[in-house]
Parts: C-alpha cells; sequence; structure tokens
C-alpha cells in the first residue's frame, strides 16, 4: 500500500491548545527571544472554530501570572474590566433557607483584587497579542496524533478532513498535516487526548495519586437591572447535593450579565445522581433565583475541570517535550482557580525551552525543578489536602476539616492525605443506591438538557467517524446497564448517552452530534470503556463569551 504523502510543516516549538497555558507558553517565548535577539519560530494549534469557542470558565482570574506576562494588559486593552468588590459565601440548607458562612473561616475564597471575566474573550486577546508578535496560531485544525522518532515526540499530526463514518474519503477529503518540531507542548486542558497517551507511555503519573475530577456547568444570564450588583461573587455549599460537596458560583459581571455555574465532584457514588438536573435544580434555591426573576440565559456550557491538586500532578517533561497547565493537573481547586496557574506553568515551560535552544545538553530536565521553586508549587501545596478531606470524610465531615486546615494551619499541617481511589471506581451498584428523583425543568429558570445544547452552538459535520470510542460495544448494555443503570444516561451535560429500545431490544445510542467536548464519560465511566478522540476540524460547541 502506498504511504499517503502530507504536507509536512516545520517549527522551532509547536504547542496544542490555544488556552491560557498554551498561549502564555507562546508568547512568553517569543518575549524572550526578540529580548535576546534570536529567531524563535512556533506554531499554536486549536481544534475549536476560533481561538476561545471551547473555554469555559466562571472565571474569577487571580491577575498575578498576566502581570508577569504582560505588564501594562490594562494599557494594552485586555478584558479585565470587572473588579470583585464584594465576596459572599453561603451554605444552603434547603430550597428555602440559607446560612452566610464568615468569610474568615474560608479564605480561599476571598476574591479581592481578582476579576470577573470571561476567560475566552481573554483567550481570543491573548491569541491577537501572540499573532502581532509573528506567531502561528492555526484553529480549527486539531492536533490527533503524535509523531514519534526514536521513542521521542518530534510534532504532532492534525486531523483529516472529509472522511465519512464509514472511514471512507468524500468529495473534498483533505489530508492532516505534519507539524514536526523540536519541542512539542501539550496544552490541551482538562483530560486532554494526547496528554493522556504521553502520561500513559511513559508513566508520568507513577507513584502519584490518580487525578481527580469534577463535572461543572455555566450559564450566563442577562439580568434585570435592579437585580444586577457588577462586582459580587457567590459561592454556595448544600442542597440539592446528594451525598457529595458539590458547589456553585454566582459572578455578577459587567452590562447586567451574571455568569453562574454548579460543579459535581465526580467522585460521586450513586448512579442515579444527574449532575444536569442537580444544577438545574439549584437555580430554584431562594437565595439564588430571586436574582435569576425576570432574566434570560443566553449561554450554556459543560466542562470536566481537575482537582486532584499537589498530590495528582504527573511528572511535567517527557522526550521532547512539555505536559502544562489543566492537562497536568495545575488548577487550585479549593480557590476554583487555574488560570493564572496554567499561565504561569506555560512561562516557565518557555523559560525552560528557551535555555534548552541556549544549552542543548541542558533539554527539558529542568522543568520539574523551576515548577518546584515557583509560587504554584507552594500555592498547591498549601491546598493539598483539601480534596482528599473531602473525598475520604465526605460533604459534612469533610468540609470542616478543609475548612480547619485552610483557617486555622493555613495549609500547613505536617501530614499529606492520599486519595488513590480513582473516580471511575467510586460507583456504587444501582440497586444498593436510593434512585433520585428530579422536578422538571419549568423553562423560565430550569431547562431541559436539549434546549441547553442548543444554546452551546455545538456542532459536528455530518457523516464523520464518531469520536466517542467504545472499546467494547457490548459492555453498556451487558454490564453498565444492569449493574449501574447505565451512569452515561445522566452524567453526560450534553444527552449524547441513551438506552433505547427497538423489537424489545435494548440498545446504547450514542448521539455525538451533541458532543461538547466536556470528556465526562472518559473520566467516569466505571468499565472505563469510553474514549474520546479528537473530532473532526472546527467540530464542537462554540461558545461565545464564556
Amino acid at each position: 500500500m502506498e504511504e499517503m504523502q502530507r504536507e509536512s510543516m516545520e517549527y522551532d516549538v509547536v504547542i496544542v491548545g490555544a488556552g491560557p497555558s498554551g498561549l502564555s507558553t507562546a508568547i512568553k517565548l517569543k518575549q524572550l527571544a526578540t529580548d535576546n535577539k534570536s529567531e524563535i519560530s512556533i506554531c499554536v494549534v486549536e481544534k475549536g472554530s476560533e481561538v476561545g469557542a471551547h473555554i469555559l470558565s466562571g472565571n474569577v482570574i487571580d491577575p498575578k501570572a498576566l502581570n508577569e506576562l504582560i505588564p501594562d494588559w490594562e494599557e494594552k486593552g485586555a478584558p479585565l474590566k470587572t473588579k470583585v468588590n464584594k465576596d459572599s459565601v453561603r451554605y444552603l440548607l434547603t430550597e428555602s433557607i440559607t446560612i452566610s458562612a464568615p468569610l474568615m473561616f474560608v479564605p480561599t475564597f476571598k476574591n479581592h483584587g481578582n476579576y470577573i471575566i470571561s476567560l475566552g474573550n481573554l483567550c481570543r486577546w491573548l491569541a491577537e497579542y501572540a499573532e502581532s508578535l509573528e506567531i502561528d496560531i492555526f484553529a480549527g485544525f486539531p492536533a490527533s496524533e503524535l509523531i514519534f522518532e526514536d521513542d521521542k515526540v518530534t510534532g504532532v499530526l492534525t486531523g483529516d478532513m472529509g472522511i465519512d463514518s464509514k472511514g471512507e474519503k468524500k468529495p473534498g477529503y483533505e489530508p492532516g498535516i505534519e507539524l514536526k518540531a523540536k519541542f512539542t507542548v501539550l496544552a490541551e486542558g482538562c483530560r486532554g487526548h494526547l496528554g493522556k497517551q504521553i502520561i500513559s507511555k511513559y508513566k508520568l503519573d507513577e507513584g502519584k495519586d490518580p487525578q481527580h475530577y469534577g463535572i461543572g456547568f455555566k450559564e450566563v444570564w442577562d439580568l434585570k437591572s435592579d437585580l444586577h450588583e457588577e462586582g459580587l461573587v457567590i459561592h454556595t455549599l448544600g442542597w440539592p447535593a446528594k451525598g457529595t460537596v458539590s458547589g456553585s458560583y454566582f459572578y455578577h459581571g459587567e452590562n447586567n450579565q451574571a455568569f453562574i455555574g454548579y460543579v459535581v465532584p465526580l467522585d460521586y457514588k450513586n448512579p442515579h445522581l444527574s449532575p444536569y438536573d442537580e444544577f438545574q435544580q439549584w437555580k430554584h434555591q431562594a437565595s439564588i433565583g430571586k436574582y435569576l426573576e425576570g432574566g434570560k440565559r443566553v449561554a450554556y456550557g459543560a466542562r470536566a475541570l481537575v482537582k486532584g491538586g499537589f498530590q495528582s500532578r504527573p511528572k511535567m517533561n517527557f522526550p521532547g517535550g512539555l505536559l502544562i497547565g489543566d492537562n497536568a493537573g495545575t488548577l487550585n481547586f479549593p480557590r476554583i482557580k487555574g488560570t493564572h496557574t496554567a499561565m504561569k506553568s506555560g512561562m516557565l515551560a518557555a523559560e525552560t525551552i528557551y535555555d534548552s535552544f541556549q544549552n542543548e545538553a541542558s533539554g527539558l530536565e529542568g522543568y520539574e525543578e523551576r515548577f518546584t521553586s515557583s509560587w504554584i508549587n507552594s500555592e498547591l501545596h498549601k491546598a493539598r489536602n483539601w480534596n482528599p478531606f473531602l473525598h475520604k470524610f465526605g460533604p459534612y465531615l469533610g468540609v470542616v476539616l478543609a475548612a480547619i486546615d485552610q483557617f486555622i494551619f493555613r495549609g500547613k499541617l505536617p501530614f499529606t492525605l492520599r486519595a488513590q481511589e480513582p473516580d471511575h471506581d467510586c460507583l456504587k451498584k444501582a440497586d444498593e443506591m436510593p434512585k433520585t428523583s428530579y422536578p422538571k425543568p419549568d423553562g423560565v429558570i430550569s431547562f431541559d438538557i436539549l434546549s441547553s445544547v442548543f444554546l452551546s452552538n455545538t456542532n459536528h459535520a455530518e457523516d464523520q467517524p464518531c469520536h466517542l470510542i467504545l472499546k467494547d460495544e457490548t459492555i453498556p448494555i451487558s454490564e453498565n446497564l444492569p449493574l449501574y443503570d447505565e451512569p452515561a444516561q445522566r452524567y453526560c451535560p450534553a444527552g449524547v448517552y441513551e438506552v433505547i429500545e427497538e423489537e424489545g431490544i435494548k440498545k446504547f445510542q450514542i448521539n455525538a452530534q451533541n458532543c461538547v467536548h466536556c470528556k465526562t464519560c472518559d473520566i467516569k465511566d466505571p468499565a472505563q470503556n469510553i474514549v474520546w478522540i479528537t473530532p473532526e476540524g472546527t467540530g464542537g460547541p462554540n461558545y461565545p463569551n464564556m
């Protein structure tokens, strides 16, 4: 068989992912090269239709890393407009009863000096800044495969365009491009497709706790002006969470808009639980719903987020490249912040790569030392026991212990707890757990899942290979259904998975067109039978202001 001829492009550095970590790597590396009057060619590939299309985050940003990267960002017009002027932490006892928690007991929720932003818009601005430095950014080109030479990563292959569901070439077929590089940086975000492979291949997580995750939902609302308090940040715990330490946020941004969201840790035990329905129910809580009265929901999205922290961070360098940002688990979960740490991890990557160009013998081994000597490592170390406390002791005692750790000991307890049970192993059998019922959405404050997916502007090209791969097609019906009532029907935030019945036979249906690329299925499936891979370029959500 004749080998396919592909276009090939060569760069000094190829970066996969135009999120905060990838763009910060590119910008910092170019700054170093310019300051030292040297030339470094840099390419950033992004699977979204545009930079920011797949970016979703709360987002209250700590500007610490941005201050380091672009000190004059304000003069340059960075989209950080709304300073936090008031914090409120609330424990929701019931649908109608709320207790306010003194901020002094939860110092991780203090947001003085931070900004309420759209992370998607910040990434768009960073991309424009990067392009002004002559950095190449290719949106709509997912990196589908790694290129290896002598067991070393030497670049990536972008996905083919124009393949039908049977694997045949359609009219207009275009083969993927080889992007060769001296160094490859994987900045794919949470549970990156290539990052997952690299961690496994080079055993980068050896001796570490398994990574832990949450599923995060977000909606953007236009509020009535008299119910909007610009700069107000609300965080809640409690109702309606059932046996989990689910939390939420309500951020009052500019232009009478609010960013609201709900996070369910994926170590939950009850397979009947529906994270999406928990989120919709939460909006009816009295102290939350009052802000939404007369408002309009304008956007919806969901994504998984890393929360394993210090104990779960893998080794971040491998032969030929680096693993950074959420791909390496740098998010500080107690603070619900990962943008500043992701950016800093990218800046440290740039410094390491630049040093390697100056001294080839140094390689990338110095990245670990750089990271452990930085303020990121200190921040993650202080937060290291938060997730294990919640994981081991549950939503009540765990919260109290975690609060004591942060309030009294300031994260300096003389021991480090471990949380070694992976999220997919936490589910109990369906017949061992209580069934959960949820109220029907009212179409005013709460909504059905398909109308939500519509607001995510999700689209995939018709007639393409399914990007949600079953290792064994029999498992959903033969094992997951009788044991766990097939939880994919409920943990997916986009209605991708259904159990249907045709002529008396139950079948597992995958509606891949709905997929918002959250990767929850890849994480939570109890059989680890679902593998998420990159679909054809530009596929997925198109978030306008997330």
